[in-house]
């Protein structure tokens, strides 16, 4: 039966995020990974949580729905229709929620962007790959593990390399300098810049552009 009622909300956008249809169409998950709580805020290992903060803020999406052990927001990118997520099982075990949301919103791998720090880079520095190992990091050996497949794209970001004679768990928990921050601002500003090419250009050309780019400062 016709519901004039929804329809009029549904065009005037107010209804709500429950009464919004699922599964109308594809959807792609942009996860960033990072550790809840103040305490891990503005730390190395949180860039993808920044990044995710960088995409919601410019595409007015509120991630802020508690669901399936992370935090979702529901929104288009581009045209395209997104969830994006920030895991609340802490780093480690950022692939439970990944899979729970996965699941839920019926999404294949393929269709899967994580956005994460990488000690191998300089800060700010991005590597975008379609695919691939999950180079050491703990978070994406989850994701891996919980997904059954590598095969899904990501978006690196640079955190720097780990001084000599520092614990790694220290380090990736620490904060960056004031001259750092300044390039990691830049590069979340680039990283979100980069997830709108892939969802419309493709992986390929985000890859084309972004991963050149330090080459072509120096």
């Amino acid at each position: 039966m016709f519901d004039f009622w929804k329809m009029l909300k549904r065009l005037t956008g107010t209804e709500t995020k429950d009464e919004q249809p699922e599964g109308d169409g594809k959807m792609y998950l942009i996860a960033g990974l990072g550790n809840p709580t103040k305490e891990y805020d503005k730390t190395r290992h949180n860039v993808g949580f920044h990044v995710i903060d960088t995409l919601a803020d410019r595409h007015g999406i509120d991630v802020g729905e508690k669901k399936l052990k992370g935090l979702l927001g529901r929104g288009l990118i581009e045209g395209q229709k997104v969830i994006l997520v920030k895991p609340l099982t802490y780093m480690n075990s950022s692939g439970e929620c990944l899979r729970a949301v996965a699941d839920y919103y019926k999404i294949a791998p393929e269709d899967i962007l994580v956005i994460y720090d990488d000690i191998s880079l300089e800060p700010g520095q991005l590597r975008i790959r379609t695919g691939g190992s999950a180079g050491g990091h703990n978070g994406m050996k989850s994701i891996i593990a919980h997904l059954g497949t590598q095969e899904f794209p990501r978006i690196r970001v640079g955190i720097g390399a780990k001084p000599p004679r520092m614990d790694l768990a220290d380090y990736v928990l620490s904060r960056f300098s004031a001259g750092e921050q300044e390039r990691m601002d830049e590069a979340f500003r680039e990283a979100a810049d980069a997830v709108g090419i892939m969802l419309t250009e493709g992986t390929e050309r985000a890859m084309n552009r972004f991963n050149a780019k330090k080459k072509r400062e120096e």
